[in-house]
């Protein structure tokens, strides 16, 4: 992957990133079953854009898929909603230092990040009575990390095209 100095990049086209968080969405409201290892897409983009995009995104509209996932999963109101505005937080703290990385420093970055929204997650329903869920519940946090070159390679190959392909001009 190519750091930024390596390469340019189009602006992000606001329909289209409407367009992956809401496939983003749509991923995780799938019956992939109960296991704990499944990887969180909406995080996953959410953080993505907000380190690519912080000003197209912010933290109203991780709140609000939050809550929609908070009433999808039938889980404590507000718990995604927390998880997943403090993910964006994180992600528009470090969207000046994360592109700068390679790849398995941009993935650090990521496993941190999706971590610390697990931790998030966690202690808000042991907060309310719910029980250790077991160690398998933190994997989810790695799985999603482990799809961040792939969500790189998708999501930024839009804006890597020419507006207008010219055999002459070197970029």
């Amino acid at each position: 992957m190519l750091s930024p100095r390596e390469t340019l990049l189009l602006p992000a086209n606001r329909a289209f990133i409407a367009f992956t968080l809401a496939l983003a969405f749509l991923l995780n409201l799938l019956p992939w079953g109960r296991g704990g290892a499944m990887p969180d897409f909406l995080a996953l983009t959410l953080v993505f854009w907000n380190i690519r995009q912080p000003r197209q995104l912010g933290f109203g509209l991780a709140f609000l898929f939050g809550l929609l996932m908070d009433i999808h999963e039938g889980a404590l109101l507000g718990e995604h909603a927390l998880a997943y505005s403090l993910l964006s937080w994180g992600a528009i703290a470090l969207h000046r230092r994360v592109p700068w990385f390679d790849l398995a420093g941009r993935m650090l970055h990521v496993l941190v990040l999706m971590s610390a929204a697990q931790l998030i997650t966690l202690l808000a329903r042991m907060a309310v009575g719910s029980g250790w869920p077991g160690w398998g519940y933190l994997l989810s946090a790695l799985t999603t990390t482990l799809l961040w070159p792939l969500a790189e390679m998708l999501l930024l190959a839009p804006q890597r095209r020419a507006v207008e392909r010219d055999e002459t001009r070197p970029l």
